[in-house]
């Protein structure tokens, strides 16, 4: 690995691979750190004397290798990684690239396992424990974790949901064990620090992405199991802004039975998207009147706001389950003439 001279502290390599991207990138850089991370390369940047050419390019060179390194690691894990390196730079540079990489560089836990298919990755860990499925399926993407959770015993989908919504941090060695399991090739790849997954918003984007029967599977048995978790998650679960997805059909279906009070309300706090939509779907005369209303009660309380937009994301789902209006979801949900 080609390094600067002197033995340059990470900072300080950060610091003037900032100054050779210029100000422009630099600064699109800064808005994905911390503002301690701000603070301390700024600082870093102002005390660094003069950078030669030569060290800038020795940086910028040690970076792009690193950015090669991580997109091997992300196709294939550390073994592809070191693979494809050293057919290219030699045994030993590989081996440096790949252990700084994997030093302080955060590679996020089950990157192999994101990029398979579903139905490969649900052959593997059906019959694993509930704890070790919900940790796997809290660090895919939701359509990924949403296909495996559907097709799991309607039995074990409850439980699984139940622990990715409970779940939050995880130590590395439990990590570490199930990727060993899973995959021996990304075994390495665990960071060092506790990596967050699952919790409430994990679960309500699976859920949203499963077909209804799945998802009423798994609310029902909450609600026996842990009523306030699942009134948690199904606050989340479909919000008032996801109204623009519903088709007129249903949208001019729950208007008729949203109080025109509560709708004035909840259209005080509606984006233009949204509050285009609701009007589109109700008479001239209709429209006008709550725009009336709207303006006759002046400024409105954000909490008021929230509870009308509630009130009307209540009905809607109370529509749904009597099968009157159809919120589109993944798989299952298309209309067949």
């Amino acid at each position: 690995m080609v390094r600067t001279k002197g033995g340059l502290s990470g900072k300080e390599k950060a610091a003037i691979l900032l100054i050779a991207l210029g100000p422009e990138n630099s600064a699109k850089i800064f808005k994905h750190l911390t503002d301690e991370e701000i603070e301390e390369l700024t600082l870093e940047i102002a005390n660094m004397r003069k950078v030669t050419p030569e060290e800038k390019s020795k940086v910028i060179e040690e970076f792009y290798q690193i950015c090669v390194a991580q997109e091997y690691i992300s196709q294939g894990g550390i073994e592809y990684a070191k693979e494809v390196l050293e057919k290219a730079l030699g045994g030993q540079k590989a081996l440096d690239i790949v252990n700084r990489l994997t030093s302080y560089l955060q590679v996020r836990p089950f990157d192999f396992v994101r990029k398979a298919d579903p139905n490969q990755i649900l052959n593997f860990i059906q019959n694993e424990h509930p704890q070790t499925i919900s940790l796997i399926l809290a660090y895919l993407n939701p359509q990924q974790a949403a296909a495996i959770l559907s097709s799991l015993p309607p039995e074990k989908q409850a439980e699984v949901a139940k622990r990715i919504a409970i779940m939050d941090r995880t130590s590395p060695d439990v990590i570490k064990q199930v990727e060993k399991v899973l995959e021996k090739k990304i075994s390495s790849l665990v960071t060092h620090d506790y990596t967050s997954a699952g919790g409430i918003q994990s679960i309500v984007n699976i859920l949203n992405s499963v077909d209804r029967g799945t998802e009423k599977n798994i609310m029902e048995t909450l609600e026996v199991e842990d009523t306030e978790l699942a009134e948690e998650i199904k606050k989340r679960m479909f919000v008032f802004e996801d109204i623009i997805t519903l088709d007129n059909r249903s949208i001019q279906r729950f208007l008729r039975e949203v109080e025109n009070d509560v709708l004035a309300t909840a259209l005080k706090g509606a984006n233009e998207e949204v509050a285009g939509v609701i009007f589109s779907n109700m008479s001239k005369r209709l429209a006008e009147m709550i725009n009336e209303d709207m303006q006759f009660m002046g400024p409105v309380r954000l909490r008021d706001v929230e509870e009308a937009q509630q009130k009307i994301v209540n009905i809607i789902r109370k529509l749904e389950d009597a099968g009157e209006i159809v919120i589109s979801r993944g798989g299952g949900d298309e209309i067949i003439v």
